[in-house]
């Protein structure tokens, strides 16, 4: 079989890949344009994919091909129809990532918490070199025993976050976006409770209709002045002038962000302005990116297409 990656640097040069060698001949591209896949796939058996969109355009001479591997949960890239139409298989895999992107939750919100940005500066630029006094703690922070985490989202990833908040001593809380969430081991409340009462918020829900635009300016209002918001779901989750202006006139202590609105960033974003790291950190959609969560990732997808092929 031939098996076509068409977007392979997005899974790192650094993962082990060779097991896929045994299945065929196998044939890796860094990157692929729709005009590039459409040449690219003509004679695929399975493409592999992470972000190009597949479609009529890309795949539509493709006629050997018989099944599309997302190397993602997402699959908004699919026109799911149209390989309905070819009687042409897809698989996407979830699960992969919960660790990883639960500890970048945890990176992210301790850098602002703790003031991480500014405390490291401070020791660079030699100001701590003979300072006056052993310790320097202008930049206050607090103490995450006691506090209440509230989670958008109690998936997989949101209950991973919501353990390791209990083991910090966080009352957790949490919001379900569908309606339909029930879970036992935690507090469901309405979105603004969650927002009034929590002192941390992080997003862990997908893109919907439910979700699109839903922390905007009346959103962040509505939380403590000393909050932290968090998000490593979906970018547009967010309406991203909103958050700045929130910080700007500190109706929320700080953010952190996993995921933008449009990724790469863009030109334009609202995002740039804020520049005090204290108040803002930005990751590029790294959260889920581990090593391990990699290797992962590709090991199960290697298991699908030999359960496809029964190999």
């Amino acid at each position: 079989m031939k098996i076509v990656f068409l977007d392979a640097k997005t899974i790192g040069d650094d993962i082990d890949l060779s097991g896929y060698d045994q299945l065929g001949e196998v044939i890796k591209y860094s990157f692929s344009t729709p005009e590039q896949a459409k040449e690219r796939t003509k004679e695929a058996d399975v493409v592999i994919v992470n972000k190009v969109p597949i479609n009529e355009t890309t795949i539509g001479d493709a006629n050997n091909l018989k099944l599309v591997c997302v190397t993602a949960t997402g699959t908004n890239n699919l026109d799911k129809d149209y390989l309905e139409k070819r009687n042409i298989q897809w698989r996407n895999v979830a699960g992969y990532s919960t660790e990883s992107v639960a500890q970048h939750t945890f990176a992210m919100f301790f850098y602002v918490l703790e003031k991480l940005s500014y405390y490291d500066e401070y020791v660079k630029s030699e100001k701590y070199v003979n300072d006056v006094s052993f310790t320097h703690f202008a930049r206050v922070f607090n103490e995450v025993n006691g506090k209440t985490w509230g989670i958008i989202g109690l998936g997989n990833i949101g209950k991973r976050v919501a353990k390791i908040a209990e083991t910090f001593g966080c009352r957790v809380i949490y919001y379900s976006t569908s309606g339909r969430h029930d879970d036992p081991d935690y507090e469901r409340v309405d979105f603004e409770k969650l927002l009034s009462e929590s002192d941390f918020v992080s997003v862990h829900a997908p893109l919907d209709e439910n979700t699109l635009g839903l922390m905007d300016f009346e959103a962040f209002k509505k939380m403590k002045k000393s909050a932290i918001f968090i998000n490593v779901g979906r970018g547009p989750i967010v309406v991203e002038e909103d958050l700045v202006k929130a910080l700007e006139e500190d109706e929320i202590q700080a953010a952190g962000l996993d995921v933008l609105d449009v990724e790469p960033m863009s030109e334009d974003s609202p995002l740039r302005k804020v520049k005090d790291s204290t108040k803002l950190i930005i990751t590029p959609h790294i959260a889920w990116a581990s090593v391990e969560a990699r290797e992962r990732l590709m090991n199960i997808i290697l298991g699908q297409i030999k359960e496809f092929y029964n190999l």
